[in-house]
């Protein structure tokens, strides 16, 4: 199936690894031109050679997406680069799990910051010229525990999570006369080389295989490209009649109804 994103541009934030990575791959082998950032310069700097190696186009802007002035500067650097924006995948985020009544407002501000306002500010700074492009397709990468309860000590991401998808709803449905789709994308337990996952599967193991047991029906962890095959859909023209929803990719290991 030809997605029809061939030589679009996209931004991926958080990509030098897991989920974000995979999605910047995925794009890129698609035809899309990436634009990718993260934190971690080196593994960044290698993703985007992986990618190029591939074949792709990618351009490497190391930086913390939530630091102040950090998103309008990737912004810019993709223009400088491409001269324009089409694609804006949000993959940038973190948590802090603890009790509630221990939770502090340095906790909270913390990771509002890296779960809901740096993909507000990435955002802002990018629709202005999705909409110069004439359309535009933003995705962000959520939680299925955004949507349903996460379960003791995860206050701070359910709520955050939560805010995020309610956040794509609106913007869609303000972005819509500008043709810019707007959805996000709620994974379940992945596991990648690095990840939190992957780490309690080699420390325990025992437990890892009781907690698949009990949680993931299609008896495994899902994978990063799992993730970023439904993400590089969904910003794809094939997918041009889905706005404001919110996809699981979580291999029915989510409980909610809706």
């Amino acid at each position: 199936m030809d997605l029809k994103i061939k030589d679009k541009v996209a931004l991926v934030t958080g990509a030098s690894r897991g989920i974000g990575k995979r999605i910047a791959a995925g794009l890129a082998a698609e035809g899309c031109r990436v634009a990718i950032c993260a934190r971690g310069e080196e593994a960044l700097r290698e993703t985007a050679a992986e990618i190029e190696a591939a074949g792709g186009q990618a351009l490497a802007v190391p930086l913390d997406v939530a630091a102040p002035g950090a998103a309008e500067r990737l912004v810019e650097a993709t223009l400088r680069r491409w001269g324009r924006l089409d694609i804006l995948v949000g993959n940038v985020g973190g948590n802090r799990r603890k009790p509630f009544v221990e939770t502090t407002d340095e906790d909270w501000d913390a990771i509002l910051e890296v779960n809901l306002k740096a993909h507000v500010r990435t955002a802002r700074a990018a629709v202005p010229h999705l909409q110069a492009a004439g359309s535009g397709a933003i995705v962000f990468i959520a939680s299925i525990f955004g949507r349903e309860a996460g379960g003791p000590g995860l206050t701070i991401y359910n709520a955050t999570k939560s805010a995020l998808i309610s956040l794509a709803k609106i913007m869609a449905l303000e972005l819509a006369p500008s043709n810019i789709r707007v959805n996000t994308v709620a994974p379940g337990s992945i596991r990648f080389p690095g990840g939190s996952w992957d780490r309690r599967c080699r420390e325990d193991p025992e437990g890892m295989a009781a907690f698949i047991a009990q949680n993931l029906p299609m008896g495994r962890f899902g994978t990063a490209e799992e993730v970023a095959d439904v993400v590089t859909f969904l910003v794809s023209e094939r997918a041009s009649w889905v706005s404001g929803a919110c996809l699981n990719v979580d291999g029915v290991q989510s409980r909610s109804l809706i």
